[in-house]
This record gives C-alpha cells, sequence and structure tokens, in this order.
C-alpha cells in the first residue's frame, strides 16, 4: 500500500541583506525535500516560483518587497537573437555530457576561478571542496551535472570549461546553478551558450520550459535573463508571456546599463547557505 503523500512543513529564515538589491534585506520560506515523492514535490514546488538548494526548496518572502520573479523560457519557441546565433555557432564544436551529480577536483578548480573573477564578495566566495560537494551531491530529486568540454586536437572531450547543476523535471529543466571560464578570450558569451544548450535540449526532448531561476528588475547581473525569447514570469495569476514589447524595452535598458555613454568625468536544509543566482 503507498503511503499517503504528507503536506510539507514550512519555515521562514531571519531577514538577512540583500543579495540583489543594495540596502533592502531578504527573508525566505522553505522546506525539506525529503521521501520517495521529492521529485513530484520539488516540481510542483517548482511551479510556483520555489528553487532547490541540495535538500531544500525555498522562495523569496520579503517583507514590502516582490522584486525577485521566477522566469522561464519557452523552449520549443524559442527564437534566438542575431548574437545568440553566433555564440552558439562559436561554440558549436563543445562537446556536452550528462553526468550524474558527482563533484570533481576539476568542476571545483574552474567554480572557484568562475567566482573569483564574477562574483568575488558574493555569498559563495568562501565555498571550500566539501562545500562544494554538498551542493553537487546531497539532492533527492532527479539531478545531473552537465559538462561543457572542448575537443583535443583527436576530437575526444578535453579541458572542461563549464557546468550546470541541472533539475529534471516533468515540464522541463531547472538550471540550479552554473560555472564557466569567465577569462576565455575565444569562447565570450560561455554562460550564454550553457542557457542556450539547455534551451536546445529541452526542445529535442519535448519538455516545454527551461526554468532559469529569479529575474530581479533593478539588479545588473540578472538582466541577462530577459535576452532569451520567449519568456514567461510568475505571477498573481499563474504564469504570464512577457510582450514583445516589454521585453524589447527591458533588453534595450539592460544594453544602456552595461554600456553606458561616457559622461565628461569618465564611468556597476540550510538556508543561510543558499547560492544566489
Amino acid at each position: 500500500m503507498t503511503a499517503p503523500i504528507r503536506f510539507p512543513r514550512f519555515f521562514v529564515t531571519s531577514p538577512a541583506p540583500c543579495p540583489y538589491l543594495p540596502g533592502r534585506s531578504e527573508r525566505k520560506v522553505f522546506t525539506e525535500l525529503k521521501g520517495t515523492h521529492s521529485d513530484q514535490l520539488n516540481e510542483a514546488l517548482g511551479r510556483i516560483g520555489f528553487r532547490r538548494s541540495q535538500t531544500v526548496a525555498y522562495r523569496p518572502s520579503c517583507i514590502d518587497c516582490q522584486a525577485c520573479i521566477s522566469v522561464r523560457v519557452v523552449a520549443e519557441e524559442f527564437e534566438p537573437s542575431t548574437t545568440q546565433r553566433r555564440i552558439l555557432k562559436r561554440n558549436e564544436d563543445v562537446i556536452v555530457t550528462e553526468c550524474r551529480p558527482w563533484a570533481t577536483e576539476e568542476q571545483f578548480a574552474l567554480l572557484l576561478k568562475y567566482l573569483g573573477v564574477r562574483h568575488p564578495d558574493g555569498g559563495m566566495a568562501a565555498m571550500d571542496e566539501m562545500d562544494y560537494a554538498d551542493m553537487v551531491e546531497h539532492t533527492p530529486v532527479t539531478t545531473s551535472l552537465v559538462e561543457y568540454r572542448e575537443p583535443t586536437a583527436s576530437g575526444e572531450p578535453g579541458r572542461l570549461i563549464g557546468a550546470c547543476l541541472t533539475d529534471r523535471q516533468g515540464d522541463g529543466l531547472s538550471m540550479i546553478y552554473s560555472f564557466y571560464d569567465p577569462q576565455h578570450e575565444a569562447r565570450s558569451g560561455l554562460g550564454n551558450f550553457i542557457i542556450l544548450d539547455h534551451i536546445r535540449r529541452a526542445a529535442e526532448e519535448g519538455l516545454p520550459y527551461v526554468y532559469l531561476g529569479y529575474w530581479v528588475e533593478g539588479s545588473q547581473r540578472m538582466q541577462y535573463k530577459v535576452r532569451f525569447r520567449p519568456l514567461e514570469r510568475l505571477t498573481r495569476e499563474g504564469w504570464v508571456r512577457m510582450s514583445r514589447t516589454e521585453q524589447d524595452r527591458l533588453i534595450a535598458d539592460a544594453t544602456k546599463r552595461r554600456n553606458p555613454v561616457p559622461s565628461a568625468m569618465g564611468k556597476d536544509g540550510k538556508p543561510a547557505r543558499l547560492p544566489t543566482e
């Protein structure tokens, strides 16, 4: 006889400094993922804006702020931009392998390089190898570690240049955390390529969506997510597609912030350890 599914117990973290918007604080509501129904629970929570970190599912529960918005790409209708086509062309020789969630020294070394360049002051900068192993291996759901490698002269998988911890859900792929070589001059756009590859893989497998986590308008480091069309966001009424006009505006705004016009004076489980995106 099948055991009944128990309604999960939810908890709220204490306020902490917001990693996205200066001067604000954040709280998270979270629950533990465990038991034989973890996949189903994780998927159900993912559809209402939760994210997974190890054996915990969480979502923002901030007082007087709803800036964090869950977004997902509609994989089968994806329309690559001219820039995205160039990124795909530039990296078409990259060898992609879906591996079991097992941490390696090579992955950890790449993560440290990525964090040191892109997020030197972030909450993950102090991670050690054991922390990384916990992040990858402590999963109660269907998870893989997707590796991206350059080919050797003989065409075999060579140097690791990117990786993504990915959950597989019934309605899509959820990108938990990705990292890559941020100083690879010949392969600029590796972070975008990893997303593009996930969109391609989802479409080929008939999975409707690729979940990108939270988009925060006003946070420069989160604006890359609005460049993938069509994009849906979670609202009080459910998932709603962004209009082309709005997405055009957001992309234009993100481009301005990233490349400002120069002025005359010149020139942006353990809830406390949840990774920021």
